[in-house]
């Protein structure tokens, strides 16, 4: 018997599949349209088993939608636009543009030898600029309509790289890559209005019933819609002039203690004009990240103004006002009220300063005499108290009385804000896409006129220093005025690359238009019927490629308005990490592993001094923990790989890479090839009846192929491939006769097919060894007879008055006497009509049992 070889059969297939060009998608009314993405990747120029499992799992369901008849687009492109290509372009003295096509030609070539079934003609770069000049057109047409604007911001800004940083590339308060502290500056930034869609975004995700559940809050916790009350608390009873706030809390206005400013409010900016103190305050708190998450895990921080404003509700209470650090400017109206008994930030300011703590909402079954809050704020349900005429009333009740009474007063009025905030898509780069205006002294911003797009990056920046190599090219922003003529200057700032990856998708059904959007190629396949990506992506990139997409609608450049039908969030593969004594990282390849005792024990094979085993973490080239595919098809093929990291675990969750699980993989396909080399001859020519023997495997058959199919339908691809297992096993066990020929190849023939979307090229190889025509690839899914698939035994769940109790087996299309009596005697289920009489058994079959009794 052979042995099978995947260095000699793996590439053979992939060559057969490019030669029949056969993963290229065409629009075909005559089917149904399935549109299969990954999030599409950064060109880092190596690619590891992480990377293998995210686009395996697409591959899964590629495969299997072709096969279940569903006319399947499968793309693959590049997110190459960033940060990390200016700094490999500065340590190696290489242009960013050669850089990132090079990691694109490497990571290209090791996505093929992963088998992946991508329709790669219509494959694409964001920093292509037949790419980024349909974005700049897009990006002039929203402008046009006022959806981007300019305006002064706050921002993340990185010291030593010299640029805007996004909120997510700001860790623990230092830049991503340069580790310095960020500060917050006012920089003129370009925006896009994404607030104007908050509404829609926030009701859009209640259609998604095909996202997961935590996606989708997170989603809705960053929009963050809430109803409020928007009042000014004035210096002097009668004062038009005070502070105005935003709360969503007005039920709590007699907890109040005090008044807080954000930094960057105009307040405090006119205060730090003349007080020294309050400049360096308002400086120190410009040093921290932009981001409420950064500001909520900060110290906090304030600074005593000396200013007073006096409590609406009692004009003989005055609040002092303060400036402090978790103050957010764009969230409201950049100032609070301060309520530290329900409120957990309040409550740290006010017990760090010694300001007053008022409890005004009592729980339940308190004794409003001697309830108080120590250390933790309340924030749950209650009636309110210390509170004048709000008293007695439930929080909804009293918010509703408190708003009344300051709309009465002519104090402020109820509103809803967003937590959500316009875009700010700025970012001092050289290596990203171009802002298509020029700024001139007469004019004002002047777009770029559609027919001088793309505007194109220069190939010779320079990037051998910090900062923007646009603003210091010397010749790159000097231009004339579109309108007028004068000498003008073109704008230095590139796009945030969230920018690129917001409406990719939309192009991949047409990448060669000459619109950005084939509105008629775009309508056939959007939206994306299944994406597949990591849940870090879970806010910012999700939310704007649910935003642009409606912008754009609205342009009549696209008409779906929601991009992604369905989404899957997959886990990591991890790695345990390995380090020498010095504290170098080492790769697994570098590393002797070995078992003494109970012990695992590590050593560099170099010099084999002891080495620290880690904890598995997320593959990162900074540790080197990371394991490279063709590492692992050197020793056991593509197929090996594939098959273990959809296999290991359910797919949402992290998978650990071990030796021993890709081991296990690798058994398992010899196991499957050695039922297909074992055959010979004419294999439809094979005769014989069907006895027991035969009629048992046809039902083994029919069983994996329903549970197969209904495993990969519901995304638990580890129990199709456990199924897959079980069925190999079945056929080893089931001895080759005459009797049972028929059933074995019937069973080969479905077992090709069932393996085809985990591991395909050994499928291609065993559908060839059945005597098969063409590709596996282009053959249609195994279909299962109902009757033969159908379980011997039923497990039916047993309710009494409703409530499960337990469940009984019985026979396959059991009379309801049968299962009446099956129940009757089933000890458990007595135990639980102890004390009762059974009045009625409802029987439905194969399903359900009911008991009503009292």
């Amino acid at each position: 018997m052979a042995h099978y070889n995947p260095k000699e059969t793996e590439p053979r297939w992939r060559a057969a599949w490019d030669a029949g060009d056969i993963f290229r998608a065409v629009i075909d009314p005559t089917k149904p349209k399935y549109y299969m993405l990954e999030m599409f990747p950064y060109p880092s120029g190596q690619l590891h088993v992480g990377h293998a499992r995210n686009y395996a799992m697409g591959d899964v369901v590629a495969r299997f939608k072709r096969a279940r008849g569903f006319n399947v687009l499968h793309p693959m492109g590049w997110d190459a636009f960033g940060l990390p290509a200016e700094n490999a372009a500065s340590e190696r003295g290489v242009s960013p543009a050669d850089w990132t096509f090079d990691n694109i030609t490497r990571m290209r070539e090791a996505l093929k030898n992963l088998g992946l079934s991508l329709d790669w003609s219509r494959e694409f770069a964001t920093c292509e600029p037949a790419y980024y000049g349909r974005q700049q057109a897009w990006f002039l047409k929203l402008l046009a309509r006022g959806l981007v604007y300019r305006k002064e911001g706050l921002v993340n800004w990185d010291p030593v790289d010299m640029t805007v940083l996004a909120n997510e590339q700001v860790i623990d308060g230092r830049g991503w890559r340069s580790d310095a502290p960020v500060e917050r500056r006012k920089l003129n930034q370009w925006f896009l209005r994404i607030t104007q869609y908050g509404d829609e975004l926030l009701d859009g995700l209640k259609t998604l019933d095909r996202w997961p559940d935590k996606v989708r809050l997170m989603q809705e916790n960053w929009i963050g819609k809430s109803r409020g009350l928007r009042m000014t608390f004035p210096f002097t009873p009668g004062d038009a002039d005070g502070v105005t706030v935003y709360t969503t809390r007005p039920d709590t206005l007699f907890g109040a203690s005090f008044i807080a400013l954000s930094p960057e409010h105009p307040m405090a900016e006119k205060l730090a004009v003349d007080n020294l103190a309050a400049a360096a305050f308002v400086a120190e708190c410009r040093k921290g990240g932009t981001s409420a998450a950064d500001i909520e895990s900060a110290e906090k921080r304030g600074f005593d103004t000396g200013l007073r404003v006096v409590h609406p509700f009692d004009p003989k209470r005055e609040l002092p006002i303060w400036i402090a650090n978790f103050v957010l400017m764009d969230y409201g109206t950049g100032a609070i009220f301060g309520c530290p008994a329900h409120d957990q930030r309040d409550l740290d300011f006010a017990r760090k300063y010694d300001l007053p703590v008022t409890a005004v909402v009592l729980p339940p079954a308190e004794d409003p005499a001697v309830f108080h809050v120590k250390q933790t704020a309340y924030v749950g349900t209650g009636k309110i108290f210390n509170s004048a005429f709000l008293d007695g009333l439930d929080i909804e009740a009293a918010k509703a009385d408190a708003i009344a009474r300051i709309e009465t007063m002519g104090l402020g009025q109820g509103a809803t804000v967003f937590r959500l905030r316009d875009w700010g898509v700025s970012r001092q780069r050289g290596w990203g896409c171009p802002i298509p205006v020029i700024h001139c002294a007469s004019c004002g911003v002047v777009p770029v006129p559609q027919a001088d797009l793309p505007v194109r990056l220069p190939g010779d920046m320079d990037f051998s220093r910090p900062g923007n190599a646009l603003l210091r090219h010397p010749t790159w922003r000097h231009v004339t005025c579109p309108s007028c003529g004068a000498p003008a200057e073109r704008e230095t700032d590139t796009l945030d690359t969230f920018v690129d990856s917001s409406w990719y998708f939309a192009r991949f059904p047409n990448a060669d238009a000459e619109a950005p959007i084939d509105r008629e190629a775009a309508d056939y396949w959007m939206p994306v019927d299944q994406y597949i990506g990591g849940i870090e992506h879970a806010v910012l990139h999700l939310l704007y490629a649910r935003f642009v997409p409606r912008a754009l609608a609205d342009e009549g450049m696209l008409n779906a308005r929601e991009p992604f039908a369905g989404l899957f969030t997959q886990g990591m593969v991890t790695h345990e990490t390995y380090r020498r004594q010095n504290g170098e990282w080492l790769e697994p390849g570098q590393v002797l592993v070995t078992q003494e005792g109970g012990e695992r024990r590590a050593r560099f094979a170099d010099t084999g001094e002891p080495v620290v085993i880690g904890e598995p973490v997320k593959m990162s080239k900074s540790k080197k923990n990371v394991v490279a595919p063709e590492d692992i098809a050197d020793a056991y093929g593509v197929d090996a790989a594939r098959l273990f990291v959809l296999s290991d675990s359910p797919p949402e969750r992290d998978v650990q890479w071990t030796n021993a699980g890709v081991e296990g993989a690798w058994r398992l396909i010899n196991r499957v090839w050695a039922e297909f080399d074992a055959l010979g001859g004419d294999q439809s020519a094979q005769d014989g009846g069907d006895p027991a023997a035969a009629l048992v495997l046809r039902r083994t058959t029919h069983r994996a192929i329903r549970a197969v199919t209904d495993a990969i339908e519901g995304f638990r691809f580890n129990s199709a491939v456990a199924r897959l297992y079980e069925f190999v096993a079945a056929l080893r066990a089931c001895t080759a006769s005459a009797d049972t020929a028929q059933a074995r190849v019937e069973a080969l023939s479905a077992l090709a097919r069932l393996i085809a979307p985990f591991a395909p090229h050994l499928a291609e190889a065993c559908w060839e060894k059945l005597g098969e025509t063409g590709l596996i690839a282009l053959a249609d899914w195994p279909r299962y007879d109902p009757v033969l698939a159908d379980d011997e035994e039923k497990t039916l769940p047993v309710q009494i008055n409703g409530k499960r109790r337990g469940e009984v087996r019985a026979p396959a299309g059991a009379t309801n006497e049968a299962v009446e009596k099956i129940v009757r005697e089933n000890p458990d289920i007595l135990q639980k009509l102890e004390g009762l009489t059974v009045r009625k058994i409802i029987v439905v079959p194969d399903r359900i049992v009911n008991l009503v009794a009292n």
